[in-house]
C-alpha cells in the first residue's frame, strides 16, 4: 500500500511507535526493502548525478556569496573549511581547487549569467533523490515532467538556502562568542560551547534538509510534514558514521592514490557519494515501511508492497 490513508492524528501517532513495527521487525523489513528495491545500484545513480550537480552547486553558493560583498572571501573561506571537515581530505582538495579556478577564471557578469544554468544542473542531483524516494516507495512517478522539475529547483534553492543559512551562523556566531569571551575573559570556554551549539546546529540543519526531500520528493500523497522522522534521523546518523568511517579507513589505508595516481581523488569522491546516497535512501526505506505497516495496521486488508496473499 503506497498511500496512507490514516487521519493526521493517527499519522503522527504511529510515526514514532513505527507503524507497530518493533525495531528488529523494521530493520528486518527494511533490509528486505532495500534488497528489493535494489538500493545500493540507486546509490551508483546518485552518486553519478552527484558528481555532475556538486559543482553547479557550489557554483550557485558562492554566486549567492557575491551579494554579501564584505564577508565574500569569509564565507568562501568557511565554506571550502568544512567541506575539509565533512568530505575526504583528497576529495575536499579536488573539490576546493576546482571551484577556485571556476571562479578566478569568471568574472561577475559571467557568475551571473551562469547561475541559471547551474542551478538547472543542479537540481539534477534532486530529481536523482526524488526518483529513489519513488523506489522505495514503490510507487511510479505521475506528475508531470514541469511539476517535478520545479519541485526539485525548488528543493535545490531551499537546500543551498539552508547551507548559506549554516555558513552564516558558523562564521557570525564564532565571532560572537569569541567577543563574548573576551569581554568576561572565557574566551577559551564560550568558544568551546559554541562549537558544541554548532555541532548540533549542523546536525539539525542536515535533519531537516533530508526531512525536506523526504516530504516533497516521492511521488506520495496526504503525507504529513514531520520535523523529524525516523527515517531522517537514521539516515543522518548513517550518514556521518560512514563518513568518519571512511576518514579513518583513508587516514590509515589510503591506497588509492597509488593505486589511481591522479584519479585516486576523483574516486574517493566517488565513493563518498555513493556512501551519502546510500544513507539517504536507507532513511527513505525506514520511511516508506514505517507507513506502510502503519496503513496496513489501519487497514488489516490492505498489503505492504513485497507481502504475499495469504
Amino acid at each position: 500500500m503506497t498511500e496512507s490513508q490514516l487521519s493526521t492524528e493517527e499519522q503522527v501517532e504511529s510515526l514514532w511507535s513505527l507503524g507497530g513495527l518493533t525495531w528488529t521487525q523494521l530493520a528486518k523489513r527494511t533490509w528486505a526493502a532495500m534488497n528489493r528495491n535494489d538500493v545500493m545500484s540507486t546509490a551508483s545513480e546518485l552518486a553519478y548525478n552527484f558528481v555532475f550537480s556538486v559543482f553547479p552547486a557550489l557554483f550557485v553558493l558562492l554566486t549567492i556569496f557575491g551579494l554579501f560583498a564584505q564577508q565574500h572571501s569569509q564565507m568562501q573561506q568557511t565554506l571550502f573549511s568544512y567541506l575539509g571537515q565533512v568530505l575526504p581530505p583528497d576529495a575536499a582538495t579536488l573539490i576546493t581547487k576546482t571551484m577556485i579556478q571556476v571562479t578566478q577564471a569568471s568574472g561577475g557578469g559571467k557568475l551571473t549569467f551562469g547561475l541559471v544554468f547551474a542551478l538547472w544542473s543542479a537540481s539534477q542531483g534532486t530529481a536523482g533523490m526524488m526518483s529513489g524516494l519513488n523506489r522505495s516507495y514503490e510507487i511510479q512517478e505521475s506528475r508531470p515532467y514541469y511539476k517535478t522539475k520545479g519541485i526539485a529547483i525548488g528543493l535545490t534553492i531551499v537546500l543551498a538556502g539552508l547551507a548559506l543559512l549554516a555558513l552564516i551562523i558558523i562564521l557570525f556566531g564564532g565571532n560572537i562568542a569569541q567577543t563574548v569571551g573576551n569581554n568576561l575573559g572565557l574566551a577559551d570556554v564560550t568558544v568551546l560551547v559554541w562549537r558544541v551549539i554548532q555541532t548540533i546546529l549542523a546536525i539539525c540543519l542536515i535533519t531537516f534538509a533530508f526531512a525536506l526531500v523526504y516530504y516533497f520528493g516521492p511521488d506520495v500523497k496526504e503525507q504529513h510534514w514531520y520535523w523529524i522522522t525516523p527515517g531522517s534521523l537514521i539516515g543522518v546518523l548513517l550518514w556521518l558514521a560512514t563518513s568518519f568511517a571512511f576518514r579513518v579507513y583513508l587516514h590509515f589505508f589510503n591506497s588509492y592514490n597509488k593505486t589511481y595516481g591522479s584519479l585516486g581523488a576523483a574516486m574517493i569522491l566517488l565513493f563518498w557519494f555513493w556512501v551519502t546516497g546510500l544513507a539517504f535512501l536507507v532513511g527513505g526505506e525506514v520511511n516508506a515501511e514505517i507507513e506502510h505497516a502503519a496503513a496496513v495496521r489501519g487497514h488489516p486488508e490492505a498489503k505492504a508492497p513485497g507481502e504475499k496473499a495469504a
